[in-house]
């Protein structure tokens, strides 16, 4: 039986969990759940998908039954009404899309949220990550059982034996790290003024590296979701492209797929038409127009749009960046301990096929929370950012994401 412990807010926050007026709450365990928000969705979705492949169900044909517009646009609405400050979102079936947006880019103006507004993506870009590193093995650079020392000796100097496909797995055994980062900047780690003015720091790669070589680490082979990890694989692509990974994104999949209104920021502020970020901590809003994107570099830096991400999944699952036997190697699953996680994507129930899955990711930022899931033929795609992030822990919290998310996954059937 584990002994309920506290996590101070600076962890917390990191963490994603909860906290209110800077007081600390209990946790069931003191290691940060960085997948707490693909478990949040699924404790619903999962069902709604088991529903529809029961023996006996009726069984929906993936497109036949069109989209329900009036139906997706009222989920937007009731998502905002509920307490989010913004949504979009958008599903695509074949060459039928719809599109859909609500609430306020940001709270202290009025300039509505578009269907077309950009959106701080945060875990999504592993996906991208992931892709970049494929595609070195691809070309010969590398193999996914090569050596972090065998890259560079001095990325991980006391853990040279780790390998690509490990990190890209998160089955290393590296730790989480965003919680270490973070604490790392403060003094009163109980201070929830002085977290979220931590937030705005700069966060060099090389200080990613020293929180995940000091640990603590655990046996590789088992999943532990490491953000630290993922500013690895970034730093070792630079190393052997003498690249930035901004510039390889740009040259290897935002400019060939068109996704124009994409980017990967290394400075704060979010600008025109992007949506701005909040963290509710039960009794107020904080803007987070400071938050410094080095603080999730290559684990979590991109800000995109619902239309570019689901151009990008559609494209990853048909192989248009990845050759299909390496893409077979990403989409199946390393571990399903806690998320079936194959190389840098996760697979759910496919609500709509029977035995099939949809492949993708979510990103959860400290004031936005995202979904870009595509079905294995690439034939639908679901696509969401919702800003306004309630860290309170309060039950219920400000609003439900599954009363949009399964709307829009029951669409595509």
């Amino acid at each position: 039986m584990r002994t309920r412990t506290t996590l101070t807010t600076a962890a917390a926050i990191a963490a994603g969990v909860a906290l209110t007026g800077g007081a600390t709450q209990p946790a069931p365990d003191p290691v940060p759940d960085p997948t707490a928000l693909h478990q949040q969705l699924w404790q619903q979705a999962a069902p709604q998908a088991r529903i529809q492949q029961a023996p006996g169900a009726p069984q929906a044909v993936p497109g036949e039954g069109g989209l329900d517009a009036r139906g997706l646009d009222a989920a937007v609405e009731r998502l905002v009404d509920d307490g989010a400050i913004a949504v979009t979102a958008r599903v695509e079936v074949g060459d039928e899309a719809w599109a859909g947006a609500a609430g306020e880019r940001t709270q202290d103006r009025r300039p509505p949220a578009l269907p077309h507004s950009p959106f701080r993506a945060a875990s999504n870009t592993k996906m991208l990550i992931a892709t970049l590193v494929l595609q070195e093995v691809e070309r010969g650079t590398w193999t996914l059982d090569t050596r972090v020392g065998d890259v560079d000796p001095t990325i991980l100097p006391t853990h040279p034996d780790v390998t690509l496909r490990q990190l890209l797995s998160h089955t290393s055994g590296m730790p989480y790290g965003s919680d270490q980062l973070l604490l790392g900047h403060v003094d009163d780690p109980t201070s929830l003024d002085e977290t979220i003015a931590a937030l705005g720091d700069r966060y060099p790669d090389e200080e990613h590296l020293a929180v995940a070589e000091a640990g603590p680490w655990t046996a590789p082979g088992g999943f532990v979701y490491s953000n630290v990890g993922y500013t690895t694989l970034g730093v070792a692509l630079e190393a052997v492209t003498g690249r930035s990974v901004a510039d390889l994104l740009e040259e290897r999949i935002l400019d060939p797929l068109g996704m124009d209104r994409t980017r990967y920021p290394d400075e704060p502020g979010l600008r025109g038409t992007e949506l701005r970020e909040a963290m509710w901590d039960g009794a107020a809003w904080h803007d987070l127009q400071h938050f410094d994107p080095t603080y999730f570099s290559h684990a979590g830096a991109l800000v995109s749009t619902t239309e570019d991400l689901a151009t990008f999944t559609e494209a990853l699952v048909t192989g248009e960046l990845v050759s299909r036997p390496l893409l077979d190697e990403m989409l199946t699953p390393v571990s399903t301990e806690v998320l079936e996680y194959g190389l840098g994507v996760y697979r759910v129930p496919d609500p709509c096929l029977p035995g099939e899955y949809l492949y993708g990711h979510d990103g959860a930022s400290l004031g936005t929370l995202s979904v870009a899931y595509t079905s294995a033929d690439g034939e639908r795609q679901v696509t969401m950012g919702v800003t306004g992030r309630d860290s309170s822990g309060q039950m219920p919290g400000l609003y439900d994401l599954n009363g949009l998310l399964v709307p829009m996954l029951l669409a595509t059937c």
